[in-house]
């Protein structure tokens, strides 16, 4: 078995999964949220310290599998350092005291196989990654290929409605705030520009559409119920956005798998609008169960299967985090 690790951002997570059989047959997370909220984001100096009370806590909790561990993985990169380490030494010091070797996970694949927890593998596909830090588009044709090819270029898709949720006094996550709130809204509402629309470059950009929207919820003022619009109106050109980079993407590439990884992938309006752009290419559209679209070591697990297979074994020594590393 293996033993996995994630604490790259606000999620303390560890998961068991068996290294024949591919099988979860252990994994809890311990959400920040609640202590979060109240700044309207994630406080790092915050988010290190949980992690080092959470972690031992679920680690308690698995003690029995130690004699049947094979290799500890970890999330090594990308995330915030200081959550990072914590993660990082207590797989270390696992590697150490069980004489096992140490798998160091990029936590962008971790979401990539967040699709195949307890399935076999199915590339080549593309891959959009949605999350707070992330948004960039993949041709993945296995574990050692994986080719970006456009990415944001200022904040990410996630990021964006966790800053969005923040202006209008929400809280935190902004994402399924956003959302809820979108449900009742007219999201033609407020006639928000497209980012790039005119740019023939495929690449993503949200800092122009958070501004038009920061405009919007001070002219709204204390009218909270023009929210809903301006939820709705955000929501609507924002994955207008990647549906418009995307069909530029088609009209050269013809994948006949596609899917949607990430945090923000649980978004159901992303979800129906890019299954309705990707009908008429006759692609096929992979999502990742959504209790798993968020950060979690049940995905860094799936990955660490495929590498220890591979021996792809990183030294204690040299086992450095990497906080802005990227694919």
């Amino acid at each position: 078995m293996i033993l996995s690790i994630e604490s790259s951002c606000d999620d303390s997570a560890i998961a068991i999964t068996d290294l024949e059989t591919k099988k979860l047959l252990f994994h809890k997370k311990i959400s920040q949220e609640i202590e979060h909220s109240i700044y309207g984001g994630v406080v790092p100096e915050l988010a290190a310290r949980l992690h080092a009370e959470a972690l031992p806590k679920i680690l308690a909790q698995v003690s029995e599998y130690f004699p049947k561990l094979r290799a500890v993985a970890v999330t090594a990169s990308p995330g915030l350092a200081v959550t990072l380490i914590e993660g990082v030494t207590m797989a270390k010091a696992i590697a150490v005291s069980l004489n096992i070797p140490l798998i160091a996970v990029n936590h962008l694949v971790g979401h990539i196989y967040s699709l195949f927890i307890e399935k076999e593998t199915s590339f080549p596909m593309s891959v959009l990654l949605v999350s707070g830090g992330h948004t960039q588009l993949m041709e993945v044709k296995s574990l050692e290929s994986i080719q970006t090819v456009a990415k944001s270029m200022d904040d990410s898709f996630g990021e964006s409605f966790d800053k969005v949720a923040k202006m209008m006094g929400l809280g935190y996550p902004g994402g399924p705030l956003i959302e809820n709130l979108a449900y009742d809204g007219d999201r033609l509402a407020y006639n928000f520009t497209v980012p790039l629309h005119q740019s023939p470059l495929i690449a993503f950009s949200y800092s122009g559409l958070k501004n038009a929207v920061r405009l919007a919820v001070e002219e709204a003022g204390s009218d909270t119920e023009k929210y809903k619009d301006i939820a709705a109106s955000f929501e609507h050109i924002a994955t207008k956005h990647l549906t418009m980079k995307l069909k530029k993407y088609f009209k050269t590439n013809r994948p006949k798998n596609f899917a949607i990884v990430g945090g923000a992938s649980a978004n159901l309006y992303l979800r129906k609008e890019i299954e309705k752009l990707l009908e008429p290419h006759g692609a096929k559209l992979h999502l990742s169960e959504l209790k798993y679209c968020a950060d979690n070591a049940a995905m860094i697990g799936r990955v660490a299967v495929e590498m220890y297979e591979k021996q792809m074994f990183t030294p204690i020594d040299a086992l450095e985090i990497a906080p802005k590393s990227a694919i």
